[in-house]
């Protein structure tokens, strides 16, 4: 059976989303934090990490820093809540994160990435797991990141076939994890483009020996695609679990957050990808986006629960 992660996405995959969705939907056999990226890590970050807010679920935490220092101070946190390994992004497209050389804007110095990579392998008290692009602008730096990558005894690389500047757009190069898969021993998992069956099949079609993806959009979309992929046809997709689990969000943040416009900015991200599971959702989407407090909010998403059916 395919063994299926959940991608961090920075404000939508928090601890009281993954607690959520292993409660409602279950099947994901590890989930990734948003990214930590400062030694001084905030409340947020700390929430995400506290073993009480992620009982029972297998949870790596990810880091996101081009200093050796600091990644080294933050493992040292993360390990004395009981952590065995960590998660380096190299992969956020995001200008904001790759201008300042961090995320996939790391790739871009390969002998600066070599000479980090060195000690924090060397000093990590940590497993060390990488989430990556190919590169930059040109799939032929893949090849001088796989003869780093290949120097240090990684846990798990977790390879987007895309460059940074295709940030989400175009097909993935699945050639890149191919050779990939020629050249590394360590183990690889993939990760980009998977949102219904269909996609998966075509995935194996082309790469037959995939046995990890890592799911992001895709689960937003359709929360039951882990269940479609394992071929589970006990579990069937059904509304009343989609609100469960849209009640169970929203009294968690309503509980841990300070007045109505914060747990709105949560719930409305959650919308921009789930409404896209039913049918004609468009005019009810934008009810949601427009709602400025609870009541019209709850008025514009029971309509859409009420008024329309599931896609997926």
């Amino acid at each position: 059976m395919i063994t299926c992660y959940l991608a961090p996405m920075e404000g939508l995959t928090t601890y009281i989303y993954r607690n959520a969705y292993n409660r409602c939907f279950g099947g994901i056999d590890r989930y990734f934090t948003p990214f930590i990226s400062s030694r001084k890590m905030n409340s947020r970050e700390i929430n995400e990490i506290l073993p009480e807010h992620n009982e029972g679920i297998s949870v790596i935490p990810q880091i996101l820093t081009n200093r050796a220092e600091e990644f080294l101070q933050i493992t040292e946190q993360i390990a004395a809540f009981g952590y065995k390994s960590v998660n380096l992004n190299l992969g956020c497209p995001s200008g904001t994160v790759t201008a300042k050389g961090r995320g996939a804007g790391f790739l871009g110095v390969p002998e600066q990435l070599d000479e980090f990579l060195y000690t924090i392998f060397e000093k990590s008290p940590l497993r060390i797991s990488i989430k990556t692009r190919i590169g930059i602008s040109s799939e032929d730096e893949w090849g001088r990141l796989i003869t780093i990558y290949s120097k240090y005894p990684i846990e798990e690389l977790i390879i987007h076939p895309r460059l940074q500047q295709e940030q989400y757009k175009g097909t993935p190069h699945k050639s890149a994890y191919l050779k990939a898969q020629d050249t590394l021993q360590f183990p690889l998992c993939y990760n980009g483009d998977i949102h219904s069956p269909e996609d998966f099949t075509m995935l194996l079609s082309e790469i037959p020996t995939v046995s990890c993806i890592m799911l992001g959009r895709g689960i937003l979309k359709d929360p039951f695609l882990v269940h479609k992929l394992h071929g589970d046809l006990n579990t069937i997709p059904d509304k009343n679990t989609i609100r469960a689990f849209h009640s169970e969000l929203f009294t968690c943040y309503t509980e841990i957050m300070s007045g109505e416009t914060p747990v709105l900015y949560k719930m409305k991200d959650l919308w921009t990808y789930l409404s896209q599971s039913f049918t004609a959702y468009e005019k009810y989407l934008k009810k949601i986006r427009k709602a400025n407090n609870f009541a019209d909010y709850k008025a514009a998403v029971d309509s859409l629960l009420r008024e329309q059916e599931l896609l997926i």
